[in-house]
């Protein structure tokens, strides 16, 4: 780039701003580049940086100058001083009297050329990417456009200087050549006006140093003089290398030997930021120099970074005058025993500039709202002294301003020094020195001299050198789990997340960096990557197989049996995993045509560096196998990270970029349901806010009990971990509640008292909802317990009190070890397999969603939860064993997590919980989270990481278990008898309840007693847990369920994920429970209650100033680290795109995080183009997504496989009533003698004409009613037909591929071949003039053409012989014009022409020459002239015909100097339609003549075919049929005379004497093809082959731009206004005369010829051409040439007369032949109002035709742009 080293932004990312700036650019569909980021300035350069300062000679710098090596330009390519590449003059002395044309936005500035001293070039540059008058607030980048050659859209400087041919030896920098502004004087020349101010004032605004000196001396002794020789500066860098070791005041007998030095020389040249800092010398223990301000204030200056990323802004950081007024306020308002503190500036700083900004910022979160808000005044230099002062006179003499006759810093400095050696400063605590001298920037300097604030500073300054971190810990509380929906139809908030990531994968696509290429893929392959997790891995089969995918992709049969054909494509990421990628790499490398998607999911797991991993951990994988060079380099390799905590892949030196994340939305705005959703998200939002409700009991609380019992034992035993006491407590609280609603003890056991109120309702629903369910559905109870080892004994201490209690059969005790499969005991999986009816004998649930309804408790072990979903029976989430030792934001949140929920929409949480939550939205929207989380043990104590140690602290439980069992040991007595009597003794004690308390009928069998399950009322339940008392059984009272929900609750829909073995009647657990007393069914709508360790509770409760948990401000990831101590808070307003940008800048990876060796040179934005990253909450659905993406990614690469081909019937079909057959059905050529003998069809069959006039034909039936009128962009809504691409299909540039890359050269893989630009001298009789013709040939087809020597004049293009022929080569040049499709246009042949050698050339307007260039670089063009800018498409066919019947010529002249024969030169070339697409052939049958196949062909048969037809030379055109379905089949002959369209073969010879129309816009092919037949020669039709033509809405000839010359843009104008009276004053538009008049005729002829409407039988009589007079209005063309073959027009009457032009061959005689009806409408056309009377007079038409002075127009044209007349008038 240009601008490399030119200026610095005010951030110290300056190459990640500037890469997003360049890709936002890239996006853009505008040609100039959008700026994103509103602080990319430039700033003034540095006293230092010499290299950027405009010092051609060198002179003052010290640093050799940047080596540059010019780029070669192309050859052929003007490379002369003073003009552009294209040869256009660009010096100002040559262009100071021309009219330019400068863009809106734009301004004319002159460039330095160092070969041309003397004058300057004229260009013209975006004002944005200019200087102010003060030098600043300058866009980096270039935009500007060549005023010679006017191409547009240079992006960088770089490329620009070589357009117009500086010729630099240095790098090109815009501040070095960008010189002068251009004005025009009064005399309107173009002149040099004033320098642009790169420089300004000399300072930089921003990179300023602000320094505190701390004064700790009752005096100091100055030393005006110069400082000791040796003596160096103090600088920032060393400041704090001289910290005093001590406080105390240095006893005054020293003070003689300390002196101090002030000087006005700034130290070794440094920039010290308000002004320089002068040296100073004296003792070190005298002053002390801190950094801490300067940091201060540099840090505000990114405070806008938030927002750069939303486009350009008019948001400034604090300007320098308001930083230091603002700092005085501070100092004031400090109390004379307060410590001053940075943090407490830095809030300061952010408040004031946020509130300085508040409708800028709400502008940009509001991106449609347009207009740029007014900016606050900014406070002037003037008006900084006298603010400050007042300020400062509040306080006394506690803060002392220096402002006033301070001339420098070093003055304020020794004045300061004297005043305190004085004792003036005895009440001072900070003397605050402004310098604010005229033409200066502002300097500053804060002198501390109050022993609280040196003191505090001092020891800031000691921690910040030791690196002492006093870095607070917390808890986030933004929780979800990824949610498993018992439908696997696609939600459609799922669809909406679905189609934002096919748009992301498209937009890298679309973007010019070509990083990938969809138009070369065919289909889609995917691999997933999941944590080494057996029921997360077993999870994503289910949801892959259930998904549809598989059979959508193809990978599978719609008749799958099993899983196992999933699991191909879900991987562990284990140790097996290398194997897996490994192969998908290789099959990558080999299937280019294929895109493979790695999907890592859970992508917060495993973020370890691979080379801080040890081989046995198992960590490191991620980092070793994605972020491998294979997997980088390979273009069909996309990786898609999903995860519910995107913190610790949001650092400053993230793989992906900020454009490439996708945000799981919000499904509510403003309570409004955006996407329609059957679910509402229940998270931890509304888990908080529960908290805060005071009617009703939280669903996230803490148990008192517990934690008092865990802390005692704690106490009492110091030794034992925490989790071993905890996890014992637990365990045993579960244990005795087992036994007190077992129902086999008495109230006397008393037993409730030794467990708490919360277990005791666990454990109760546990049980009755099991017994109380006819069909036995229950609850599921999570116990967090993240030891392995705490675990198995905890599952083993619960199963066996299970067995002593006869509970076996009422619920499971399951045991979740991530690296185990899921284990339940028979019984249970029979239950299950009755309830979705599953018959296959050896089925077994794999996942936890598989176990819904099952009354169960799951132990969930490990270190963190690896994506593990849980079912909708999920009740109670118990969490309070968990660590509270380390509190990171994803530790804490992937923990929460597993309580997240999707409940149903039309029923509310219990206690109207999410209802007026602040945070209902932020779930996903404002505070985005992830799924699970890093290592737990590494802070988590010994407990996983030690098992060796866990195995002692098991040993030690035994004898700690026998002291908690000896409280409890006469009810474990009681309860073992009871247990051992159990089979002998039928009474036991039971207690009474009423019918009310269990409505459910009894199912236990006759021989097990009704066990004994009190019920506690919810406000008791209250009481109890907010008053902490005894608990008390409330059996005498009203007993009523937990759970108040009415028996009416609609039961959840039929889950669908069920084996393969599962009947289709099969139904989920609630269609066999219908009983409305079901718990499980009762309460499927109520999310799950959480419970918490009391300290994490307390974290999570808290809030900070901003409304959001204080967790959320704490560290993301133990895996990253704060940039900087300087951050402002996370806000509540902050959406997921604002909070990704604030990790982004704010963290950084710790060297062990595998982002951590993501530098290039020293830049951090190291992008892997193609990574993307979608974030969401947990439970949310976002497999589901995903999965969803895959499917539709698949279906659009299969589109890209299709083009709209234009399929329509032929119109005017009822002339073809003729059923001779003329030639046989399978005469492969036309015999010219029966062609001869063929009627020619003058009635126009292609439907793309069906609003145009008829063509009268004396055998044709008109219909009466006319041609229905259409708009004229009808063509974009013609019928089409979606068709799959042959292999035989022309492609645009969006296709790539190996076979044919030499059509590529935009893309970077490749290497772009080099042209040369000729000159072609060509003179015709009708343009009245020589013009010269630019052909660009690639050095690659030079062979096509001869020249005088090599590379020398252009002389012509080489043609084949006659008799030449070869099976791998096309005889005939084939020539595209082309206009405005140099992106979509189908130019490239390579597979249309099967490999075959062809000569292609695109002919391209001289504007668009550069940009067809670009895209096309190995094509051949011919460039037509300036003239033809703004002509249509009959002047490039006039021109094409015209020089190729001159090359004619000028080859047989060559062939005859060589001795060779000169008439066997052959003489066709091709015209083709830049849309073709497809060519088709019809084959028939021997046998059956009525049968037709339609297959696809190359064009190289096509056009083979047709020029081996023996007497080709006989006719003068040939062409091929459009194709169309509704037609195809019904056509018997396979030639005919007729018009042809868009692809034929002309003769240029035998059509030598007849032109295309070259001032034609429409309808040219209609006419030539008319005038062509009348002059004898044979057009032909080859029916059996077919042309199909791509729908491209973009550019070409038919796209017309109507504009007025006073706004120059597209107006709508009616086409009656584009006529107007001669001499009149009317509206002049900017717009072709001719194609005025054929527009006005087409839509107002009906008007013109009135007996014509609708009246086949007396048409318009046109001469000599052919012109669209509307759909209404029929024309009879003859020709007036001699010897010409015209219709039989005896007893016609015609009904008008068209003079078009009317040449020397229409005389008064010829129109005599011809009778008119009375009052029919005579027009003649003509160039200008004097011909036009000529040829009045010259024809005679007075005597027949009366005329009126008004009756004369002309074209709504301006004088210079020469309007064309006409006159009409009436037949006498």
């Amino acid at each position: 780039m240009g601008n490399s080293y030119a200026g610095q932004l005010r951030t110290t990312r300056f190459e990640e701003v500037l890469h997003n700036s360049i890709e936002a650019s890239l996006r853009s569909n505008t040609i100039i580049p959008r700026p994103v980021f509103s602080q990319l300035y430039l700033e003034t350069e540095q006293p230092l940086a010499r290299d950027d300062e405009d010092d051609e000679d060198g002179s003052e710098s010290n640093s050799p100058p940047i080596p540059y090596q010019m780029k070669p330009p192309p050859e052929g390519c003007c490379t002369t001083d003073g003009f552009c590449q294209a040869g256009r003059d660009l010096r100002l002395s040559s262009l100071a009297s021309d009219p330019l044309d400068v863009p809106p936005g734009f301004m004319l500035v002159g460039v330095k050329s160092p070969s041309l001293p003397e004058n300057l070039l004229v260009c013209a540059v975006d004002r944005r990417f200019l200087p102010d008058e003060r030098g600043r607030y300058a866009l980096l980048g270039f935009s500007g456009n060549c005023m010679g050659c006017g191409e547009k859209g240079f992006r960088y400087f770089t490329e620009f200087s070589n357009h117009i041919n500086l010729k630099l030896h240095t790098q090109p920098k815009k501040q070095k050549h960008l010189k002068y502004y251009l004005y025009r004087n009064s005399q309107g020349l173009l002149v040099k006006g004033a320098p642009i101010c790169w420089r300004g004032n000399g300072k930089r605004l921003c990179q300023a140093l602000f320094i505190f000196i701390f004064i700790h001396l009752s005096g100091v002794h100055l030393n005006t003089g110069p400082p000791k020789k040796r003596h160096k500066g103090w600088s920032p860098e060393s400041s704090t290398s001289n910290l005093p070791e001590s406080t105390a005041k240095t006893p005054p007998s020293s003070l003689a030997s300390s002196t101090l030095s002030v000087s006005s020389v700034a130290t070794n040249g440094s920039r010290a930021g308000h002004g320089p800092l002068p040296q100073l010398t004296g003792s070190v223990s005298d002053v002390l120099v801190s950094s801490l301000l300067q940091s201060c204030y540099l840090s505000s200056q990114t405070l806008p970074r938030v927002y750069q990323h939303y486009g350009p802004s008019p948001i400034q950081p604090l300007s320098t005058e308001m930083q230091i007024l603002l700092t005085v306020y501070y100092l004031v308002q400090l109390g004379s025993d307060q410590v001053p503190l940075v943090e407490d500036l830095e809030q300061i700083f952010m408040r004031s500039w946020r509130e300085s900004h508040l409708s800028e910022i709400r502008q940009y979160q509001q991106p449609q709202t347009t207009g740029t808000p007014g900016s606050p005044q900014p406070l002037t230099p003037n008006q900084l002294p006298w603010l400050a002062q007042l300020a400062a006179s509040s306080y006394g003499e506690g803060v002392v301003v220096l402002g006033k006759d301070v001339g420098s810093l070093a003055q304020g400095l020794q004045l300061t020094f004297s005043r305190l050696m004085e004792g003036r400063l005895e009440n001072t605590n900070y003397v605050v020195i402004i310098v604010t001298a005229p033409g200066q920037e502002t300097q500053s300097c804060v002198v501390v001299t109050g022993g609280i604030g040196i003191f505090s500073i001092c020891l800031y300054s000691v921690c910040e050198k030791c690196g002492v971190s006093l870095s607070v810990t917390c808890y986030s509380l933004l929780l979800y789990s990824d949610c498993f929906l018992t439908c696997c139809a696609v939600r459609p908030i799922q669809l909406a997340v679905a189609r934002k990531l096919l748009s992301h994968v498209c937009a890298i696509a679309d973007s010019s960096t070509q990083n990938l290429d969809l138009g070369s893929f065919d289909r889609v392959s995917f691999l997933i990557l999941v944590p080494p997790s057996e029921v997360t891995f077993q999870q994503t089969i289910l949801h892959l197989w259930s998904s549809g995918v598989l059979q959508e992709l193809g990978s599978l049969d719609q008749a799958c049996v099993s899983h196992r054909e999933a699991e191909r494509y879900v991987v562990k990421m284990d140790h097996s995993a290398q194997a897996r990628i490994d192969n998908l790499i290789r099959e990558a490398y080999s299937n280019s045509y294929t895109l493979y998607i790695l999907v890592h999911d859970h992508a917060h797991w495993d973020i370890s560096s691979a080379t801080y991993s040890s081989s046995d951990s198992g960590l490191g994988l991620v980092d070793q196998l994605l972020n491998s060079r294979q997997v980088k380099d390979a273009t069909n390799i996309l990786i898609l990270h999903v995860t519910s905590f995107p913190f610790a892949l949001q650092t400053q030196c993230t793989r992906i970029s900020p454009y490439n994340e996708i945000h799981w939305p919000s499904a509510f705005s403003n309570d409004v349901d955006l996407y329609h959703e059957r679910t509402r998200y229940f998270g931890v939002s509304e888990l908080l806010e529960s908290t805060h409700s005071g009617s009703s009991l939280p669903l996230m609380r803490y148990d008192p009990s517990f934690e008092s019992m865990a802390a005692t034992l704690e106490e009492r035993f110091p030794k034992l971990h925490s989790a071993v006491i905890r996890t014992t407590v637990l365990i045993q609280h579960y244990c005795v509640a087992l036994m007190a609603v077992s129902g086999r003890f008495n109230r006397s056991h008393n037993l409730q008292k030794h467990t708490s109120v919360e277990t005791m309702e666990i454990v109760q629903s546990l049980v009755n909802a099991a017994q109380q369910c006819p069909a036995h559905h229950g609850h599921m109870v999570l116990v967090r317990i993240p030891s392995l080892a705490l675990a198995a004994w905890a599952h083993q201490r619960l199963s066996r009190v299970r067995k002593q209690l006869g509970l076996e059969e009422n619920f499971e005790i399951i045991l979740g070890n991530p690296k185990q499969d899921l284990n339940i005991g028979q019984s249970f999986t029979d239950q299950i397999k009755k309830w979705l009816k599953i018959q296959d004998a050896d089925w077994v649930p794999r996942t936890y969603l598989e176990l819904e309804a099952l009354p169960c408790i799951l132990i969930l072990s490990g270190a963190e939860p690896l994506g593990e979903s849980l079912p909708r029976s999920l009740k109670y989430c118990d969490l309070r064993v968990i660590s509270c030792s380390y509190l990171q934001r994803t530790t804490l949140e992937q923990e929460l997590g597993l309580a997240a929920y999707l409940v149903k929409k039309e029923s509310r949480p219990p206690q109207n919980l999410g209802s007026g939550s602040d945070l209902l939205e932020s779930d996903a929207e404002k505070l985005s989270s992830t799924d699970n989380e890093e290592e737990e043990g590494q802070d988590n104590g010994k407990i996983s990481q030690n098992l060796y140690f866990i195995s002692k602290e098991i040993d030690k439980l035994i004898l700690f278990d026998k002291m908690i069992n000896a409280v409890l040991f006469k009810a474990k007595k009681v309860a073992l008898d009871a247990i051992q009597s159990s089979s002998q003794s039928q009474t036991q004690l039971q207690p009474q309840f009423s019918s009310q308390s269990f409505p459910c009928p009894q199912t236990a069998p006759e021989s097990q007693t009704q066990p004994y399950a009190p019920c506690y009322s919810q406000s008791q339940q209250i009481s109890q847990l907010q008053s902490q008392t005894q608990i008390q059984l409330l059996s005498q009272t009203n007993p009523q369920p937990y759970l108040q929900i009415p028996p009416q609750q609609p039961l959840l829909s039929q889950m669908q994920i069920r084996s393969k073995s599962t009947s289709s009647g099969s139904s989920s657990p609630r269609a066999s429970s219908p009983h409305p007393s079901c718990s499980w069914a009762r309460g499927a709508s109520r999310p799950p209650s959480v419970l918490l360790p009391h300290a994490l509770y307390n974290v999570i409760t808290a809030s900070d100033s901003s409304g959001l948990p204080r967790c959320t401000s704490f560290l993301p990831h133990m895996s990253v680290a704060w940039a900087s101590s300087f951050r402002p808070l996370l806000s509540k307003m902050m959406t997921c795109t604002e909070q990704s940008l604030y990790y982004r800048q704010w963290t950084v990876p710790r060297s062990y995080h595998m982002d951590s060796s993501n530098r290039t040179e020293g830049r951090s934005d190291n992008f892997h183009p193609r990574r993307l990253l979608l974030s969401g909450p947990p439970q949310v659905g976002k497999t589901g997504a995903y999965l969803h993406f895959l499917g539709i990614l698949s279906r659009m690469l299969i589109r890209l496989m299709e083009v709209d081909i234009y399929d329509e019937e032929d119109i005017n079909c009822n002339s073809q009533t003729e059923g001779v057959q003329y030639h046989p059905a399978s005469a492969p050529w036309p015999n010219p003698e029966i062609v001869r003998t063929m009627p020619f069809d003058y009635t126009i069959h292609d439907s793309k004409y069906d609003d145009i006039s008829t063509i009268y034909c004396p055998g044709y039936k008109s219909n009466s009613e006319g041609n229905p009128v259409r708009k004229e962009d009808v063509y974009l809504r013609r019928r089409t037909a979606r068709i799959k691409l042959s292999k035989y299909a022309a492609y645009n540039t969006y296709h790539h591929c190996e076979q044919c890359h030499q059509y590529l050269g935009f893309n970077s893989r490749y290497q772009m071949c080099e042209s040369t630009l000729h000159a072609f001298t060509f003179t015709h009789l009708l343009l009245g003039e020589e013009i010269q013709l630019y052909f660009i040939i690639p050095k690659s087809k030079e062979h096509y053409f001869s020249f005088s020597q090599p590379g020398g004049q252009l002389e012509s293009m080489r043609l084949p012989l006659t008799s030449d022929w070869s099976p791998d080569c096309i005889k005939s040049p084939i020539f595209t014009p082309t206009t405005g499709r140099h992106e979509h246009g189908l130019f490239n042949l390579y597979h249309a022409m099967d490999g075959a050698s062809h000569l292609h050339i695109l002919v391209v307007k001289e504007y668009e020459m550069a940009v067809y260039k670009k895209y096309w670089p190995n094509h051949i063009m011919l460039v037509l002239p300036t003239v033809f800018n703004g002509a249509g498409i009959g002047a490039a066919h006039f021109l094409i015909k015209e020089l190729s019947y001159h090359n004619l010529e000028l080859e047989r002249s060559r062939r005859l100097e060589g001795g060779g024969p000169a008439g066997d030169v052959w003489p066709f070339i091709i015209l083709a339609d830049d849309s073709c697409v497809m060519w088709n052939t019809l084959d028939l049958e021997a046998r059956l003549v009525v049968c037709w196949f339609l297959h696809a062909v190359s064009l190289k048969q096509v056009l083979q075919h047709m020029e081996a037809c023996p007497d080709l030379s006989h006719y003068g055109l040939c062409g091929i049929r459009k194709w169309s379905r509704l037609t195809g089949n019904v056509l018997r002959e396979p030639f005919s005379r007729g018009h042809l369209h868009d692809f034929f073969l002309l003769n240029v010879d035998r059509s030598q004497n007849v032109q295309y129309d070259q001032n034609r816009f429409t309808c040219h092919d209609v006419d030539f093809t008319l005038r062509l037949h009348s002059a004898g020669l044979l057009v032909c039709r080859f029916n059996n082959f077919s042309v199909m033509k791509k729908q491209i809405a973009i550019g070409g000839y038919r796209t017309f731009i109507i504009k007025t010359k006073m706004t120059d843009v597209p107006t709508s104008v009616s086409p009656s206004q584009y006529i107007c009276a001669p001499d009149s004053k009317h509206l002049f538009l900017a717009t072709p005369a001719q194609l005025l008049l054929e527009k006005y005729l087409q839509h107002n002829s009906h008007k013109l010829f009135p007996l014509s409407t609708k009246n086949y039988t007396h048409p318009v009589l046109s001469v000599d051409c052919y012109l669209n007079l509307g759909p209404e209005v029929t024309v009879c063309f003859v020709s007036s040439r001699p010897h010409s073959v015209n219709i039989s027009t005896a007893g016609l009457l015609f009904s008008g007369l068209l003079l078009c032009f009317a040449d020397s061959f229409v005389t008064p005689g010829f129109l005599k032949k011809f009778t008119f009806l009375k009052g029919a409408t005579l027009c003649v056309i003509s160039a200008d109002r004097s011909s036009l009377r000529e040829t009045v007079g010259r024809l005679e038409l007075e005597e027949e035709w009366r005329f009126r002075l008004s009756d004369e127009f002309q074209t709504a044209n301006a004088k210079e742009d020469r309007p064309l007349f006409f006159l009409t008038g009436k037949h006498i």
